[in-house]
């Protein structure tokens, strides 16, 4: 018992933790209660298998959602490839939905050998391969038999780019995918809303404690990183309607960094602190998933926090500048910008898909604002760069 926990002590975890899961695994069958055994497995576990991916197999509407969405595009006899394997889910929903076979590829061996096991126990072995390697290792003829006529992956994190889905799928699209493959999801925009949060604002940047000024500090809490349950603790209020910033074409992806600027528009009153990143996918034609505020799914929010909190009323715009080198998105708030829109006459503009969603928004507005529908005569807004 001792010499298996020793030997898994001293193993090397470049083969991404297998051997010396074994091992333990062999060590907790002949005594269960070991207390080393049980603390260098939590560990283990802890190192190699992301916590989120509980929340994001408990999350329903995204499960709902992709299970849409693949019924819709898979057909029988479909060659599906599935980046980012997991505990397997979206490759069993493709198999269900009458794949010929799914190869789905999982680049960390012990969530390779779990899939497996849970794939086993739902009988679908036989029509699904694990592949314990990146996407970009995938070579067709060896690990796949022929090129994808489905592409499948939720490789997003909450401000979409951040786990390098356009450089995975402009790889997979052009190496291992048909002529013509259908995508899930097919394309994704990134937008940006103004939001009042003082729990957001005390949580990041209390002013003091025990009585001590600690607000040289701040410059330090620009970007917040929003869990689930953050949210409901932060209340986050929406001072205005989600801008686009950018928008991606899963089908066609492109490796090209882009930069835009956009207006955000206050529509209420209150204190605006911060900015909220969110970003929307479409699965498939009218099947989609979000992260926005009014979403409760596992995804979180990130948060760019304005050097000072402002007093904002409807009409007020404040100009933001984006940039994104396919991989990473970052922001600058031009607080200097943050101006009344209706200073010298202008009318203001509001979504009327906004103010339906949002019925106290009327009483927030100006006496002489114009609510006009988007299809009847809307300002520009930013496009979208592929």
């Amino acid at each position: 018992m001792e010499t298996l926990v020793q030997l898994a002590k001293s193993q090397s975890l470049e083969d991404g933790g297998i051997a010396t899961a074994n091992l333990l695994k062999q060590a907790l069958t002949l005594d269960p209660s070991h207390h080393e055994a049980q603390l260098l497995q939590d560990r283990l576990h802890h190192s190699f298998v992301p916590r989120w991916h509980y929340p994001m197999m408990a999350d329903t509407a995204r499960n709902e959602a992709y299970t849409a969405a693949i019924q819709a595009k898979v057909r029988p006899g479909d060659i599906v490839l599935d980046i980012g394997c997991g505990a397997g889910l979206t490759a069993m929903m493709a198999a269900r939905a009458g794949a010929k076979h799914v190869y789905t590829c999982e680049q960390q061996p012990l969530i390779a050998q779990a899939a497996r096991k849970v794939i086993a126990d739902n009988g679908l072995s036989d029509r699904i391969t694990v592949l314990s390697k990146w996407s970009h290792e995938i070579v067709i003829g060896t690990d796949m038999p022929e090129p994808a006529d489905v592409v499948l992956s939720e490789i997003v994190d909450t401000m979409l780019l951040g786990e390098g889905a356009l450089a995975t799928l402009t790889h997979a699209m052009a190496a291992l995918a048909k002529p013509g493959a259908r995508t899930i999801p097919e394309r994704g925009r990134l937008m940006v809303q103004p939001v009042e949060s003082h729990r957001l604002a005390h949580q990041m940047r209390p002013q003091q404690a025990e009585g001590f000024d600690l607000s040289a500090f701040h410059r330090f809490a620009k970007v917040a990183q929003i869990t689930p349950n953050d949210c409901a603790t932060y209340n986050l209020r929406a001072l205005g309607p989600a801008v686009d910033l950018f928008g991606f074409d899963f089908t066609r992806p492109s490796l090209e960094s882009a930069r835009q600027s956009a207006d955000v528009l206050i529509t209420r009153t209150g204190k605006f602190h911060a900015v909220c990143v969110s970003f929307e996918m479409e699965l498939a034609p009218g099947i989609s998933v979000t992260n926005d505020l009014g979403s409760d799914g596992h995804w979180g929010r990130t948060a760019f926090l304005l050097d000072q909190p402002k007093r904002v009323q409807p009409g007020d715009m404040m100009r933001v500048t984006a940039q994104h080198d396919t991989s990473a998105l970052s922001l600058a708030l031009h607080e200097n910008t943050l101006q009344h829109a209706t200073s010298d006459g202008a009318v203001l503009w509001v979504q009327k898909d906004w103010a339906e969603t949002e019925p106290n928004l009327s009483k927030d507005l100006p006496e002489d604002a114009a609510i006009w529908s988007q299809a009847q005569a809307a300002p520009s807004r930013p496009s979208h760069h592929n």
